[in-house]
């Protein structure tokens, strides 16, 4: 399977951040091609011959703060309509999408990314402690992308006051520090005929690399591309105790073509 990874941005080393998501996906069989130039990546979807568009980028507007003065000319970013389309048509269309950590911070223009994605921030409302312990745990939801996981401690960012579209039910909660509220950090969505996962983790490689993270970050990838891949890819599913298989797994979850009562579109 291939998957195209949108990348870059401030305040995170975006390159190193790719490079490692590239590798953790490869162990479950995927080639991914790495893209800066948002608007230049989502003209590669027309193409065809991608399972999966990965968002990995923090690309906004940079209005109103000052402190985002000095990355403006660089950075500022308002996707075209052109590139709503073809996101918005891809994922639509049956193609996955994987959103990870400042994917929600983006296109903040964009009412529909909300819809998309599942939950965006919220400039103004939405923050995150610094960066430092973060405490995981599953919610009462089952799913294959986190079935026989224990929680897990790291170090991570934890965004805070998500605004999430209806029906979205979170997979995982973190708490950064000691005691502090848990806020959804993982959850699937379905958008049209597209299943699509967000991952609210993944500030920098060691977050990625993670043992028990990475495992789910390579879980979210495969699931959100449809789990086909041609091969057998299951222990990425069995592994941490999974013992099913690649078809348990898509009736645990079918797709929405495949009538799921719970089918946004």
């Amino acid at each position: 399977m291939r998957t195209l990874i949108l990348s870059g941005g401030i305040r995170h080393d975006f390159a190193d951040n790719a490079a490692a998501l590239a590798g953790q996906l490869a162990m479950d069989g995927f080639d991914s091609d790495i893209e800066t130039d948002i608007e230049a990546g989502l003209a590669r979807l027309e193409g065809g011959g991608y399972a999966l568009l990965t968002v990995m980028a923090l690309r906004w507007r940079m209005e109103g703060n000052p402190k985002y003065a000095p990355h403006r000319e660089e950075w500022a970013f308002s996707l075209s309509p052109e590139g709503r389309a073809r996101l918005g048509g891809f994922v639509r269309g049956g193609g996955g999408l994987f959103g990870l950590h400042t994917a929600c911070l983006c296109f903040d223009d964009w009412a529909e990314w909300r819809d998309i994605l599942g939950g965006v921030w919220i400039w103004g409302r939405s923050w995150h402690p610094p960066l430092g312990p973060v405490s995981v745990a599953r919610t009462a939801e089952d799913h294959p992308l986190t079935a026989g996981l224990a929680g897990f401690d790291f170090v991570d960012e934890v965004y805070s006051g998500l605004s999430l579209a209806d029906g979205v039910r979170p997979l995982l909660e973190a708490r950064a520090g000691k005691g502090g509220p848990a806020e959804p950090v993982l959850w699937t969505h379905r958008y049209g005929r597209g299943r699509v996962v967000f991952d609210a983790l993944g500030h920098d490689r060691a977050s990625i690399e993670h043992e028990t993270h990475a495992e789910i970050v390579r879980r979210a990838a495969f699931w959100a591309a449809g789990g086909r891949s041609g091969k057998d890819d299951a222990r990425s599913l069995r592994g941490s105790g999974w013992d099913g298989d690649l078809e348990e797994m898509r009736a645990a979850s079918p797709l929405p073509d495949e009538k799921s009562p719970d089918s946004n579109r």
